[in-house]
């Protein structure tokens, strides 16, 4: 295994980060603005600054093939950001239409749309309009009763996981009709039109949920919490209870993210814990 790299980049706090697919350049939300570094050799160096907004930047994201940014903010704002002739980067505004704070973003893997979630108890799915030339969003509302803490799209770039601060992880339908093609039918379920409740998962103590995500296969959805625990649903089909819920304790500290490494692992990172594991093997 090769030793870990650390990069000293500044002394602010990171709200979030994004590398590109080949891992050669690094977006990182350092206070209002986002800094675009790129690898030499061992360090990654500072090679541009995307600015617009104008409180503190929270999410950030990169889209893996087009290389587009999309970034929001406690302004209540998103951007997406493209290449543009010059070396520098067009933004162009999204009209969320939140009145609270958005507090992360991620694409969905066939780069159509991105999710911005938000302290106003809404999931904004954006889209590309191009009638106007512009982003626009629906809203994911019902049954959110709190802060959007993250968001994860499934494979099919159509379901949406969303995690919340009352404790909950849910999986939504994110379908736009005139943007996509109707998915193919899965364990969660067949007719998905828009904010379709297709599963609602609650951790054993209604902690604060910071990370999920779907597995490689999208069949079931993982979920960590303020309360050092990890929580993994399969789902058993539409209008069909869950064929089964598994919660894990820990003694560790918070988990703030998780990745399948495979269907039958995860692996778990968050605050420093020198007795804690970080590696979670998942037994169907």
């Amino acid at each position: 295994m090769a030793a870990p790299q650390v990069h000293h980049l500044f002394h602010h706090p990171i709200a979030d980060h994004c590398f590109t697919a080949d891992r050669s350049s690094l977006a990182v939300a350092r206070d209002n603005n986002v800094e675009l570094y790129a690898a030499q050799g061992s360090r990654f160096t500072l090679q541009d600054e995307l600015r617009g907004h104008d409180k503190t930047v929270t999410g950030v994201d990169i889209a893996p093939n087009s290389g587009k940014i999309v970034t929001c903010s406690q302004d209540r704002n998103a951007y997406v950001w493209e290449p543009a002739p010059g070396g520098s980067w067009k933004p162009t505004l999204v009209l969320l239409r939140i009145n609270r704070a958005a507090t992360c973003v991620r694409w969905s893997p066939s780069e159509a749309k991105f999710a911005v979630g938000s302290g106003a108890r809404i999931a904004a799915v954006c889209y590309f309009e191009e009638e106007n030339d512009w982003w626009v969003s629906k809203h994911l509302k019902k049954p959110l009763r709190s802060t959007v803490t993250t968001v994860a799209w499934h494979p099919n770039s159509v379901l949406l996981s969303v995690g919340s601060t009352d404790g909950h992880a849910r999986v939504l339908s994110a379908f736009i009709k005139d943007v996509e093609q109707r998915p193919q039918p899965s364990v969660w379920g067949e007719r998905l039109p828009f904010n379709t409740v297709c599963g609602e998962f609650l951790n054993q103590t209604a902690g604060w949920v910071k990370g999920c995500a779907f597995s490689p296969s999208g069949d079931a959805l993982a979920f960590v919490s303020m309360d050092s625990s990890i929580t993994v649903a399969y789902p058993g089909g539409e209008g069909q209870p869950p064929k089964a819920v598994v919660s894990v304790s820990t003694q560790a500290l918070p988990f703030a993210d998780l990745l399948w490494i495979s269907e039958s692992e995860i692996v778990c990172a968050g605050y420093v814990s020198h007795n804690s594991n970080d590696h979670f093997p998942v037994h169907r």
